[in-house]
């Protein structure tokens, strides 16, 4: 069940064949394209849309000195110049995270991938910068896990990166040996790199849209507070997952990883210097290899481990200076354009490890006042009433069994609290102080594939990350989806709506996107909590699963 489950949060999936060098099906083509920027030369591929456009791809560019040795757990340091011509023809590695020995991975991590359409056009493209999913502890940019094949037949320029994780990228101590966000700072610098090199690419540096689902969703929201990103992007889509949450509390570092990090690797953990210099000796996989081992409970509780952090003053450039909430409230931030979203049944498929699993089915039921808030991620503050409430309400109070009704109402409960009343709670805090429109979204969308398939391959609902399957092309796990196939209107209708987002600050149809119809999707206000809903069709709803989420607004009461 834990190699399942690493399978679903990383990369396990990925077929043992694929190794660094794993290219695209050999065929006759031109000379591989040359691109010269301010930087450097860089030499690419050629690649083929999922509608027969052939366009450039450049990957495995490093963006920031390898963070290695001296410079593990330190700042990025920005990459301004290349020497001779950079071989970007291959993917980089994936951060270190547990994956299958024959996957690529290096602690030199620090990459981008670029793909740009072979245009004649001398404007210049909309670009959209992607930040993966993954719990800030799993998951890459790399094309297998965010390919380029149905965003390329739009007219668009594709940057996705790799950013520290786990331990190596967000440990923070509460000092000045590890003040945190490294992981953060990367995906800054990352976004610097588009700033000086993506006209060279064909992109425009004035029309960058930054993108994520779920970890990668929290950084677009905390990338427009941050003093470090503003003005690097001009748009936003936020997907699954929310900076601000049931915890009201400013967090202000996670000393408890980094001593359960040290513990795990026989370091000291009498203070923040003997656990850094410790773990600076540590080999990178171990590092990487440890994410299960912070578990708490079952194979993946509680889901949130490593995240950003408000870092106190140390002398350091900080990412984040301020409580998210605070500074939305305040209109302390760098708005832009933003459509946030969520799927129907978010985290519903946590149920199923539980439910079948006699020891867990036990253990939740006799020990739920200590599993509860591991589990769903209920902070202190009012924990004991928090716990006996969602079990009234999502349970009806009774215990939990192996049958549909359980299954039902625990992925109900699981999706809600890791995600759902999260994203219910950024999109009406950001159209109440937002300078900017923001949009709302459901994907109720089932295909032929899901992050969470029954044991006959069947999807059971539109799970966490299911967007993303009409979104960019995941091979590690998933075919392509076919131009004949009844779920291909999908695609073109989701970057359809990306696209008019990245050109427009509006993802509404302007006449060259047919396959939107005549959508007239609203922005939404406190007002008039229109959204839409991607099911079969595309329609507009109202106040989505508002009366589920009154709970969790009375259990962790703000002012909106």
């Amino acid at each position: 069940m834990l190699y399942a489950l690493l399978c679903a949060l990383c990369v396990c999936a990925v077929h043992a064949h694929q190794h660094k060098h794993q290219t695209e099906p050999a065929e006759v083509k031109p000379a591989a394209p040359l691109t010269h920027s301010v930087s450097g030369t860089f030499r690419g591929s050629w690649m083929e849309t999922r509608r027969g456009r052939r366009f450039q791809a450049y990957r495995g560019i490093r963006y920031a000195e390898p963070p290695v040795g001296a410079l593990r757990f330190q700042p990025p340091k920005l990459k301004l110049q290349y020497e001779g011509v950079v071989d970007a023809s291959e993917e980089g590695p994936a951060c270190p995270l547990p994956a299958p020995p024959t996957y690529y991975v290096a602690e030199d991590c620090l990459t981008v991938n670029v793909y740009t359409p072979i245009l004649n056009s001398t404007k210049p493209l909309p670009v959209i910068f992607f930040i993966h999913p993954g719990g800030f502890y799993a998951m890459t940019g790399r094309s297998d896990l965010a390919g380029p094949h149905y965003l390329l037949d739009r007219d668009v320029v594709l940057v996705t990166i790799n950013y520290r994780i786990g331990s190596l990228g967000f440990m923070s101590t509460g000092d000045a040996y590890a003040p945190g966000n490294n992981g953060m700072k990367d995906q800054v610098a990352a976004l610097k790199w588009v700033q000086r090199n993506i006209a060279a690419f064909g992109g425009d540096p004035n029309l960058v849209t930054i993108t994520g689902c779920s970890a990668g969703s929290i950084s677009v929201i905390l990338h427009m507070i941050s003093p470090m990103a503003k003005g690097l992007f001009h748009r936003g889509i936020a997907m699954s997952a929310s900076p601000v949450s049931k915890e009201v509390e400013a967090i202000t570092h996670q000393r408890h990883l980094a001593v359960r990090q040290a513990q795990i690797l026989n370091c000291p953990t009498e203070n923040s210097s003997v656990i850094v210099d410790c773990l600076m000796t540590k080999p990178w996989k171990e590092l990487g290899d440890s994410l299960p081992k912070f578990w708490e409970f079952g194979e993946g509780d509680p889901v949130g481990l490593w995240g950003p952090v408000v870092e106190p003053d140390f002398g350091q450039e900080r990412y984040l200076p301020i409580n998210p909430l605070v500074a939305i409230k305040e209109g302390k931030m760098h708005t832009v354009p933003l459509i946030v979203s969520q799927t129907t049944d978010e985290f519903f498929w946590k149920a199923f490890p539980v439910l079948q699993n006699e020891t867990l089915l036990k253990t939740m039921n006799e020990e739920w006042e200590r599993v509860a808030p591991i589990s769903f991620i209920l902070p202190k503050k009012n924990r004991g009433a928090a716990v006996q409430k969602l079990k009234e309400v999502y349970l009806k109070g009774k215990k939990l069994t192996n049958d549909k009704q359980s299954e039902k109402a625990l992925g109900q409960l699981y999706g809600d609290s890791v995600v759902g009343f999260g994203v219910h709670r950024l999109a009406n805090l950001m159209c109440r102080h937002s300078k900017h429109p923001v949009w709302y979204s459901e994907f109720a969308y089932i295909g032929n594939n899901s992050h969470y398939e029954d044991s006959h391959g069947k999807p059971q609902g539109a799970a966490h990350h299911d967007d993303l399957l009409y979104l960019f092309t995941l091979s590690y796990r998933f075919p392509v989806i076919s131009l004949d196939s009844k779920h291909s209107h999908v695609v073109d209708e989701m970057t359809a709506l990306w696209y008019n987002f990245a050109r427009y600050g509006d993802p509404n149809p302007r006449g060259d996107t047919p396959e939107l119809g005549k959508l007239s999707w609203p922005a939404m206000t406190a007002a008039d909590r229109r959204y839409l809903h991607r099911g079969q069709q595309l329609e507009v709803r109202q106040n989505m699963f508002e009366d589920r989420y009154k709970i969790w607004d009375d259990l962790y009461p703000i002012q909106y």
